[in-house]
């Protein structure tokens, strides 16, 4: 039997921590002199760097490492002696002190430091050089801590992350531990980071039955919830309830007596409804978590209220001169329209709903910019906006008029609600949304909603790109067949674009023909059959050898568009390898590790989640910026967005950022580079798509370079897209009948 023991020392640094499993790699100074450190790993889940530790577990070895030491459960202990007192003060633990204000405070008050901070707070005012204000929030902090760890110490059993355990304690408070123990599915659906199989975690730990009705609910949601976050509004009857017992390991009939139970529910439950099957097949009975299938229902009932609306707000184009019209419109931008691109702009102007789309080249934004030209010489106001800072920055370039993101427009509130929707509609008479294709159902229903009767509403995009991240393919279901809404499709690639093979051999690739990658200039392969070499290779290619031959900044100018997140060649090995490359580690260089990733001033990075109490009108998921500040004192790390906003994280929030030297291609939707550099290999066979490469392709304004095999690329060419997303909106707009147990009301 393995003997246990049990070893007491500072925690000094952190090495790893996998936020998942909440394995640590730690070093502790254990008082042996000489500065050696143990290396101990295994459950420190929540402990900090300066902390004292009782830790108990068994001595073990590790062949390249040596011995070390395997932790089973820690308590923390405060440190007694002056010097344990002011490492511990002076490791960033507290917000507010750092290493020269503890120097201070320990200096002051010697060995009653913490019974100081602990019951007599604000005495610390007489400390030299802290006001009122420093004070008071040291003893807030120390506070908060303290809430926080018992939280800690409590989750410490489940495995859950420090940063989940602060976001607990930040949504109930006080009531965190109650929570936690009686309504642990409720953690699911109140706190980011947590899913339901963390929360099914929790509750086995706190005894919840394994056939309880209340975790086969969450579960159903889970699926739906899942489903989502892969593109679908509903999933059949059928396939939820399957994919339910998979999930849960419970009989078949509990999970159709739930499912019935969430059905009957008023508020947080579900909707079924019959819609016709895939291609107009067989119907199936759709199950709906209910905020998609209001959106569902809003969006086609809009859409078409607009269309029919009498009052027009651009009426004057109903009998324009359009020769007398256009001519004047060449004059002043020095160029002639090609005929589908007239056809687009009338019908922008004179329809209340339309669409443009068209590949790169074919001319969409030269007749949008004709459109608002034409728009703005009578007087119209015009309001442009796209899903993404980048795209929004490109649209207000390219017309000279101010353009926002979809959210900034609507002034989206915590919750998601907006400030503009039916009862205060933006005041526009023409509204022009770029980058369509990434509208997902609940933002395009958020956006037609603020669309005032008798404006027009034009949408912009190309609907053979990637279908938006969250649920929904509105643009393809706008362009359905059956759907009132007109649109245009420009086809022509016009001559100057016709010399760029970024463009040629996106529509090259979009026609299923692999790209011509010899004898050109801006698009290039680089063979490399073996996918880590290639991996390797794409780091190369971008941090090194595009900027210096095209002189490109690697960190503004190069983007890694990978297919996938794993694998030797996805994103996140390339980020931590082009990171290395870029922004490598300097003494003089501040960074702070959370979890398995390193952030460090110069970095660039991406939000991963929406957040609408950061900056001005909240942060999105897929905000790309620059890491410009790191305050290991205020615990605070500052990003400058690339909407020229800055905005502040504190350390428990870091997991709403990742690296993005390197994003999937989907995360790239909207955006625009210079140079994109995309790693096609084996490794993501799977993922190997004709739209997905098209979409990669087209993120690129002046050079493409291509990693990897030829027979992977072959595949990405020649493989459709399996199968549509789950969706009714084409089927509701074609006149499909109102669902949800009733009435039979057409829309």
């Amino acid at each position: 039997m393995v003997q246990r023991a049990v070893v007491e020392g500072v925690l000094e640094r952190i090495t790893y921590t996998n936020e998942e499993s909440g394995y640590t790699v730690a070093r502790v100074d254990t008082g042996r002199g000489g500065g050696d450190l143990l290396t101990v790993v295994g459950a420190l889940l929540g402990a900090q760097p300066g902390e004292s530790l009782r830790m108990e577990g068994r001595w073990g070895s590790h062949p390249q490492y040596g011995r070390q030491f395997l932790c089973e459960n820690y308590t923390t202990v405060l440190p007694a002696t002056i010097q344990g007192i002011r490492r511990y003060l002076g490791s960033g633990l507290i917000k507010g002190i750092g290493p020269r204000i503890a120097d201070r405070i320990v200096s002051h008050f010697g060995t009653d430091t913490l019974d100081v901070i602990e019951q007599s707070p604000e005495r610390l005012i007489e400390v030299p050089g802290l006001g009122p204000k420093r004070t008071k929030s040291i003893g807030a902090a120390w506070e908060e801590q303290k809430a926080i760890k018992e939280v800690m110490v409590f989750l410490q059993g489940v495995g859950v992350s420090t940063s989940i355990a602060v976001r607990i304690y930040k949504q109930y408070g006080d009531a965190s531990v109650s929570v936690v123990r009686q309504e642990p599915y409720r953690l699911a659906a109140d706190v980011w980071g947590i899913g339901f199989l963390t929360a099914d975690r929790i509750a086995q730990a706190v005894g919840i039955p394994h056939d309880s009705p209340e975790r086969v609910k969450a579960g159903l949601r889970h699926a739906l919830s899942q489903s989502a976050d892969q593109g679908h509004c509903f999933l059949p009857e059928e396939q939820l309830i399957a994919d339910a017992v998979k999930l849960l390991q419970v009989d078949t009939g509990l999970v159709i007596d739930c499912l019935a139970g969430l059905a009957a529910e008023e508020e947080g439950g579900v909707v079924r409804e019959s819609v016709p099957g895939p291609d107009g097949g067989e119907p199936v009975t759709a199950v709906y978590l209910t905020p998609f299938h209001r959106a569902e229902l809003s969006l086609a009932g809009r859409l078409t209220r607009l269309l029919r609306a009498e009052e027009d707000r651009l009426a004057a184009f109903a009998d324009t001169d359009w020769e007398r019209a256009l001519g004047w419109l060449a004059g002043r931008t020095g160029a002639e329209l090609a005929p589908e691109q007239r056809d687009a702009v009338r019908l922008a102007l004179t329809s209340r709903v339309a669409v443009l789309t068209g590949g790169p080249g074919c001319g969409k934004s030269f007749t949008v910019r004709s459109v608002v030209e034409l728009a703005r010489a009578r007087k119209a106001r015009v309001v442009l906006a796209a899903p993404t800072g980048r795209a929004a920055k490109r649209l207000a370039e390219l017309t000279g008029a101010e353009a926002s993101t979809v959210h900034r427009l609507l002034e989206l509130k915590p919750g998601g609600d907006a400030a503009y929707d039916a009862d205060r509609p933006l005041d526009a008479d023409l509204v022009v949304v770029d980058e369509a294709s990434m509208l997902d159902l609940l933002l395009a229903n958020k956006l037609v909603k603020a669309v005032p009767p008798g404006a027009h509403l034009l949408l912009v995009g190309d609907v053979d790109q990637l279908p938006s991240v969250g649920a929904g393919e509105v643009l393809r279901d706008l362009l359905a067949p059956g759907s009132p809404v007109p649109a245009v499709r420009l086809t022509r690639i016009f001559r100057q674009a016709q010399q760029s093979g970024v463009v040629t051999n996106a529509h090259r690739i979009n026609n299923g023909v692999p790209p011509v990658t010899q004898g050109m200039a801006d698009f290039f392969l680089f063979v490399e059959e073996d996918t880590e070499e290639a991996g390797r290779l794409t780091v190369d290619v971008a941090a090194r050898r595009i900027p210096a031959k095209f002189g490109l900044d690697p960190r503004r100018d190069v983007q890694v568009l990978a297919p996938m997140h794993r694998g030797p060649a996805g994103a996140g090995t390339l980020n931590g390898l082009l990171q290395q490359a870029i922004t490598p580690a300097r003494p003089d260089l501040p960074e702070r590790r959370f979890g398995g990733r390193v952030f460090r001033v110069g970095d660039k990075v991406t939000q991963v989640r929406n957040n609408y109490e950061k900056g001005r009108n909240g942060v999105f998921n897929g905000t790309v910026g620059v890491v410009t500040g790191l305050d290991e004192v205020e615990q605070r790390l500052t990003v400058l967005t690339d909407e020229d906003e800055e905005v502040g994280y504190d350390f428990a929030e870091l997991d709403e950022l990742a690296h993005a030297y390197a994003v999937t291609i989907h995360r790239s939707q909207g955006s625009e580079y210079p140079a994109v550099v995309i790693p096609v290999t084996t490794g993501a066979w799977m993922m190997l798509q004709r739209n997905l490469l098209y979409t990669a392709v087209t993120r690129a304004k002046r050079l493409v370079v291509l990693v990897g095999s030829r027979r992977a690329l072959g595949q990405a060419v020649r493989t459709v897209s399996a199968g549509r997303r789950c969706t009714a909106l084409d089927h509701r707009l074609a006149g499909g009948v109102r669902g949800g147990g009733g009435g039979g009301v057409r829309l």
